[in-house]
């Protein structure tokens, strides 16, 4: 059952003024994925929304060009995969935080 509130969610990734905080996350490795990976771009994937949370998978899409996790630059383009739980309390985004699932990115860079 869809509130509205997940057009609020998308409206925010899609807005590229917010890259930077899609970019962070509570993860210690986030730092070093913005290091790592260039030219990132951000879409949503899959929205689902109950009560005043919305989930949101997102994948963000960058150019393998710096070490990370011990790998060396590639030169590839990877496609990443992050979730999203944003808050919406009357129409605002109240809060948002953000998984990055390295499940999905390290086997793009890891040496075939």
């Amino acid at each position: 059952m869809y509130n509205g509130y997940e057009r609020h969610a998308t409206a925010f990734i899609k807005d590229i003024t917010n890259q930077c905080m899609l970019e962070k996350t509570d993860q210690f490795f986030a730092p070093q994925i913005v290091e790592a990976f260039t030219d990132r771009r951000f879409t949503v994937e899959e929205i689902l929304a109950q009560g005043e949370k919305v989930i949101a998978r997102v994948f963000m899409t960058a150019v393998h060009a710096g070490h990370f996790a011990g790998n060396a630059p590639t030169g590839r383009t990877v496609k990443a995969t992050q979730f999203r739980e944003f808050r919406v309390i009357e129409g605002d985004i109240a809060d948002h935080r953000g998984w990055f699932d390295t499940a999905t990115l390290l086997p793009q860079i890891q040496a075939q």
